[in-house]
């Protein structure tokens, strides 16, 4: 089953800690998620979807990882928990951080991991690119929202970003939000590319801002036979998912494979001392050039903000309390 592809070993067990996955009813989310509850964990799935993540609670309850004799499965489990969250309006993106922040007395994983593929074109409720706003925005929102909570819950909390071996392709447009020219493609390549520049510029204002015991990282989980590539028949040619199935069956990893780079980056003891980094293979790996340019990583920071209706600060502080006081009560 794992010949080709690489698997966390890691035998860490996280009871006490609180995890947010995000898309996490379906794929390669709701294996880190049963992986992560048979280590002793509190696991909160945040979907759109609230009947079909309780779905997959009943079955991660009923159906163990698939060697349950791992080390790091002895013990009893965690526990399960829905919140509500459709990352396509930033409305819910708030009510849902407002909840987690009220009901969780503490977070310490984040994983930003829900997310579509070369969908049509769509605006949002809110007039951004359904492809730019769920795989990136959203996740950028929720993630500072959130970031109080996880910096009050100790050392050793993460922050893991999904991001795809596609950003590879993918370039910030100057029209970031395909209002002149869409392609289903390009989208998704820089919604991709953005996961991993705000991944980089994330670690580095933490450290900035001296705020340490938060880690962040992004990562490709290989490709994964998931449910993501269902708009391929839409946006390409009719029968597309299906060759794209056929052609990859060598290389597709199950969601279970695919989950292996996400747990890594959650659990592992050598990433505790990595940040800012982007990982394949359970492994840090080298991202394409883009992410070296400093002005690159800066400017998609600054226009996300933008586009958020938020002013950048340098003053990373403040700009953490500036965001805080949109869910205040």
């Amino acid at each position: 089953m794992w010949s080709f592809h690489s698997e966390c070993t890691s035998k860490v067990r996280l009871v006490g800690k609180t995890v947010v996955i995000t898309g996490s009813n379906t794929g390669i989310g709701k294996e880190t998620a049963r992986d992560l509850y048979r280590r002793g964990a509190r696991v909160i799935l945040a979907c759109r979807d609230v009947q079909k993540a309780n779905n997959a609670i009943e079955d991660i309850k009923e159906n163990p990882p698939s060697r349950p004799d791992r080390e790091q499965f002895q013990g009893s489990p965690g526990e399960l928990a829905v919140y509500q969250l459709d990352l396509t309006k930033l409305k819910s993106v708030r009510e849902c951080a407002r909840n987690l922040l009220k009901n969780e007395p503490a977070i310490h994983i984040l994983i930003n991991n829900a997310g579509v593929m070369m969908c049509p074109q769509e605006k949002t409720e809110d007039g951004l690119d359904l492809q730019l706003q769920t795989n990136h925005i959203g996740h950028f929102l929720l993630t500072f929202l959130l970031l109080p909570k996880m910096q009050s819950s100790g050392p050793g909390c993460r922050i893991v970003n999904v991001s795809s071996c596609l950003h590879a392709y993918g370039d910030i447009h100057e029209d970031l939000n395909m209002e002149k020219t869409y392609s289903p493609f390009k989208a998704y390549a820089q919604s991709k590319l953005a996961n991993v520049l705000f991944t980089k510029e994330l670690a580095r204002q933490l450290q900035k801002a001296n705020i340490n015991g938060i880690n962040v990282y992004s990562l490709h989980p290989g490709v994964v036979m998931t449910e993501l590539g269902r708009h391929f028949n839409t946006t390409m040619f009719p029968g597309a998912n299906f060759i794209y199935r056929i052609f990859f069956r060598l290389f597709l990893k199950s969601s279970e494979q695919g989950a292996q780079t996400i747990i890594y980056c959650s659990v592992d003891k050598l990433a505790a001392n990595e940040t800012g980094l982007y990982y394949k293979e359970c492994s840090t790996a080298t991202p394409q050039w883009r992410v070296q340019d400093n002005q690159i990583v800066k400017d998609l920071w600054d226009r996300t903000c933008r586009l958020l209706n938020l002013e950048p600060d340098k003053d990373f502080l403040r700009f953490l309390k500036t965001i805080s006081q949109q869910i205040a009560e």
